[in-house]
Parts: C-alpha cells; sequence; structure tokens
C-alpha cells in the first residue's frame, strides 16, 4: 500500500527535476565522465553556488553519485538510479542533443577532458626524467622544506656539532627552540652570523662529550656528518641520550664506512664510516631504543662512498 502511494509522488518529483535544463545538461556531461564541481563550472558555463546546488538535488533523487579524492569531490552518473527514471532521462536525453546549449557544453567538455588527459601523458612521458626536470625548475629544497614542517612546533632540537648553522638556520622556523652546540669557534661564528636574526637559536662552544645543555631539555637530537671526526663517538652518544626527553628521538647521519686513506685525509675524518649494524650498535649501547639504520646511496654527481641514517629513541 505505501509503495503503490509513493509512486505518483515520485514520478512528480522527477519530472520535476527534470524540468530544469541546467540539470539536464550536467547530467548530460556526467553520463560521459565522472567530473570535479570546477570541472563542471566550466562546462555549462555557471558559477560554483549554482552548479552545487544543482548537484545536491540530483543526488537527492539518486540521479548522481559522489566520492572523495584528495580534497575534492567528483560526480558522476548513477550506475544504478531506478528504472522509471532511466526511461525518463532516456527520453529526455533525445531531445537535449539539438540544444545549441548542449553543443557547446559538449565542446567545453572536450576541452576539459583534454587538458586533464594531456597532464596525464605529460607525467606518463616525463616520468624517465621527472626527478631532474623538476629539481631544474623548483630547486631541491622543497622536500627537505616539506619534512621539517612535519616537525610539532612546540618542540627543542639539539643540531649537536652544528659547523656553520646550515642545519640550525633550517630548523629554526619549524620549531620552539634550537640549541646548538660545536667545539669549533670558527664554525661557530659563522653559525652566529648565519643565526643572528632567529632568536630562538642558541649557541654553545663546547665538547659534544660535555654538553653545556641540562639533562631532558630536548624533544630531538641530530648528529649530522660529526661522529666520523670524533675520538670518542660512544661519549657524544650517552651526552645525546642524556639531553634528551623521554620519548625523544635522535638521528645520526654519517659517511658509510669506506677505504679510501685519501677521502679521509681530505676530509679529516678520525673514523673512515660507519656500517650501518655497527652504528645501530653504538646506540643500542648508548642506552637507545627501537633503533633502526639504512645506508643511502650517493647522491647523483656525489663521489663520496654514500651515508648512513640511524634514529633511536630514549626510553
Amino acid at each position: 500500500m505505501n509503495v503503490t502511494a509513493r509512486r505518483p509522488d515520485a514520478l512528480l518529483a522527477w519530472l520535476e527535476l527534470l524540468a530544469d535544463p541546467t540539470r539536464l545538461r550536467l547530467l548530460r556531461a556526467l553520463e560521459r565522465r565522472e567530473l570535479s564541481v570546477q570541472e563542471l563550472c566550466e562546462v555549462v558555463a555557471l558559477p560554483q553556488s549554482s552548479v552545487s546546488r544543482h548537484l545536491k538535488a540530483l543526488a537527492a533523487a539518486g540521479f548522481v553519485v559522489s566520492r572523495r579524492q584528495g580534497t575534492q569531490s567528483l560526480h558522476a552518473w548513477a550506475q544504478h538510479p531506478p528504472a522509471a527514471a532511466r526511461r525518463l532521462w532516456a527520453l529526455a536525453r533525445g531531445e537535449i542533443d539539438g540544444w545549441p546549449a548542449a553543443e557547446r557544453d559538449a565542446r567545453r567538455l572536450e576541452a576539459v577532458l583534454e587538458r586533464r588527459d594531456g597532464a596525464r601523458r605529460f607525467f606518463a612521458g616525463a616520468a624517465g626524467a621527472w626527478d631532474e626536470l623538476r629539481a631544474r625548475v623548483y630547486g631541491r629544497t622543497f622536500g627537505t622544506e616539506a619534512l621539517l614542517s612535519l616537525l610539532p612546533p612546540a618542540w627543542t632540537v639539539a643540531d649537536l656539532g652544528c659547523g656553520t648553522g646550515a642545519l640550525s638556520a633550517q630548523l629554526a622556523p619549524r620549531v620552539a627552540r634550537v640549541l646548538g652546540v660545536d667545539r669549533s669557534a670558527a664554525m661557530l661564528q659563522a653559525a652566529r652570523r648565519r643565526t643572528a636574526r632567529l632568536a630562538n637559536v642558541e649557541l654553545h662552544e663546547a665538547e659534544l662529550a660535555a654538553l653545556p645543555l641540562p639533562s631532558r631539555r630536548c624533544d630531538a637530537a641530530l648528529l649530522v656528518l660529526v661522529l666520523a671526526y670524533l675520538d670518542d663517538p660512544a661519549a657524544a652518544l650517552r651526552e645525546a641520550r642524556r639531553v634528551l626527553r623521554p620519548g625523544g628521538r635522535l638521528v645520526v647521519v654519517d659517511a658509510a664506512a669506506h677505504s679510501d686513506p685519501e677521502l679521509r685525509q681530505r676530509m679529516g675524518q678520525v673514523h673512515p664510516g660507519f656500517e650501518p649494524g655497527a652504528l645501530a650498535g653504538r646506540l643500542r649501547a648508548a642506552g637507545f631504543e627501537g633503533v633502526t639504520a639504512r645506508a643511502l646511496p650517493p647522491e647523483p654527481g656525489a663521489r663520496g662512498p654514500g651515508l648512513v641514517v640511524c634514529a633511536g629513541g630514549a626510553g
């Protein structure tokens, strides 16, 4: 009884819905391809508010479905609308084909799809050289900027062996405080010039085996190309562990093990780099937990032996 009573209302609702020319034009475009609101606005040459209002009505009647893709919604003709609705649409569609507005929509839709598919063809053809092309156009630092932006802004980070302050300067805009420590007065002079306008950078001249920092003060600590230059890496690792808060993280980046005495002399290294497993063992011996280590291949054009990255947590 209820089903029979609803049928006239549904029929009248569908007829009312399809009595609007804009909705017919939208359905005609969506029957061909899944489109975003912005693309539909281009196809029918109407503002977003109008297109969105009509899409809402079409979706409520079961003609259109939507899905999320990243930050945008994509809309498409429903695969299984009610049978009566499909018959009404087939009748309406046959009458639309000769409309001048519908023909203009079709040309604009071709342009939208050509632009979309053109971008796909570009990336398909450029995949092999994309990294180099992107680097030439945008530089090579945007990836670092993206990763640094993931750091919690309330963190205090220790840059141990900060050298000329390049990494400290990169960190400073992203975190609450950067504590740089280096034993070289000349390096620190350059670091002070580089970070002079960064009020949240604090620099200290000291040995890494005796850090002038209170215990459990830092959320993270970095030792980047440092350990290979130390007579006693173990002492520096223990000190890094001391200044970290419980749950804090240490990241070590250093030269991979090599047997090139000329390189070692040229770079002033005390140790000829580290094997990943051996470096991980040093962090564990210093009290770090959940230690991971892996080798990084040399970057294109680099002449060194590659790098090792190792990380561990302070329990």
